[in-house]
This record gives C-alpha cells, sequence and structure tokens, in this order.
C-alpha cells in the first residue's frame, strides 16, 4: 500500500475533520494518539475525547518527540502522532531519530495544508513546494507515503495499525475551520492521558 512515487501535488485534498475522524474510528485497542498544536488538535478532540488521547497545547513542533516517547516507554501500545506541516518542518530532526531509533508501533500522520492557519495562514514550506514525505524517506522513514485519496487513507492507517512500523503518511488538508477546540487545562488533560495510559490511578 504504501507507494513512494505519489507526490504531494499529485494526492488529493481532503477535509482534515474527515481524516481525523477516520482515523479514530479505527482505534479499537485503546491505541494512543498525540495531537499537536492548533487545528490538527482541535479536531482531535471534536472527533471523540478518548483517555488515550494527548492534546498539546503551545508546543509547536513536539507532537512526533512525545509520541515517540511514549511509543518507546510502551512498545505493545500503537501510537499515531497527528502533526501539521508548519509544525513538522520545525522538528524535522525528529523523524530521523524514529527512523534510527526504529519505533516500530509508531505511525505519524502529517496535515499538510501548506500554510500556517492559526496564525493567519502564511504559506509555509511545503506550500511552496517542500515535500515532507520525500523528507522522511531520505532521513530513512522507508515506510513513508502521501494518502493519494480517503481510501487509501484509511488502507495505510490499516496497514499501520497491523504490521510494525514507523509509518509516516502525509495527508494533503483543506483550509477548513475545526470543530471545536480542546479545553485550556493542561493538568487535567496530561492527567486524563497518563491514567488512559495506565500509569496513573
Amino acid at each position: 500500500m504504501i507507494n513512494a512515487a505519489t507526490t504531494r501535488d499529485q494526492a488529493k485534498v481532503m477535509g482534515r475533520f474527515d481524516i481525523t475522524k477516520r482515523l479514530v474510528a479505527k482505534l479499537q485497542h485503546d491505541e494512543a494518539v498525540i495531537g499537536g498544536i492548533g487545528h490538527t488538535n482541535w479536531d482531535l478532540w471534536a472527533s471523540g475525547r478518548r483517555p488515550q488521547n494527548f492534546y498539546m497545547l503551545g508546543s509547536m513542533g513536539l507532537a512526533v518527540p512525545i509520541a515517540m516517547g511514549v511509543a518507546l516507554a510502551q512498545p505493545d501500545r500503537k501510537v499515531f502522532a497527528l502533526e501539521g506541516d508548519g509544525s513538522i518542518l520545525m522538528q524535522l530532526g525528529s523523524l530521523a531519530t524514529v527512523a534510527h531509533q526504529k519505533v516500530r508501533n509508531l505511525a505519524i500522520v502529517i496535515m499538510d495544508n501548506g500554510i500556517y492557519q492559526i496564525t493567519g495562514g502564511q504559506p509555509t514550506a511545503t506550500g511552496l513546494g517542500t515535500d515532507v514525505v520525500a523528507i522522511a524517506r531520505g532521513a530513512g522513514l522507508a515506510q513513508a507515503a502521501w494518502a493519494t485519496d480517503e481510501a487509501h487513507f484509511e488502507a495505510l492507517m490499516d496497514q499501520a495499525l497491523a504490521e510494525p512500523g514507523p509509518f509516516l503518511v502525509g495527508v494533503r488538508t483543506d483550509e477548513q475551520k475545526p470543530f471545536g477546540q480542546t479545553e485550556r487545562d493542561p493538568p487535567q488533560l496530561r492527567d486524563r492521558f497518563m491514567r488512559g495510559l495506565g500509569v496513573k490511578t
């Protein structure tokens, strides 16, 4: 299902909230999901408030490092990082670390609309031609691909749930406003997530 030949320009532009709901609907075994800041996070919140979801606040670029830490600490749990294009551009080095550490239970989903949406719509490097999937493959993530459409995205998520990774899936997304906004209570978000992972009672 991984097709390295597809480029960013060839991928269909899809609804970010719809894609997020499609992923959440597949989670049946207490998989952990780390939502990056901004609209990626808020759509995860609106898709179902699972205790295994972690909603980042104000920590741009850290969804992948945090997800990697969770995956290494709990190797029997599948872990997903949902990150925006602007945020992953701040932490490209984390992709090399994921590859070198061979984090087999980690899948990274990059929601790429080519802009910094929460700060006014300024173009990101991906909007100017940078291909984060190509970068990921260059960093050593062989199982990196663009989702060509919704059905392909679902197939890639099924693969990530069933097979060893690490995986990285790029998704071209629209500029639709989010369908909710995460509550801004960091201690509560942290404690709920820790209980969801079984590390706090």
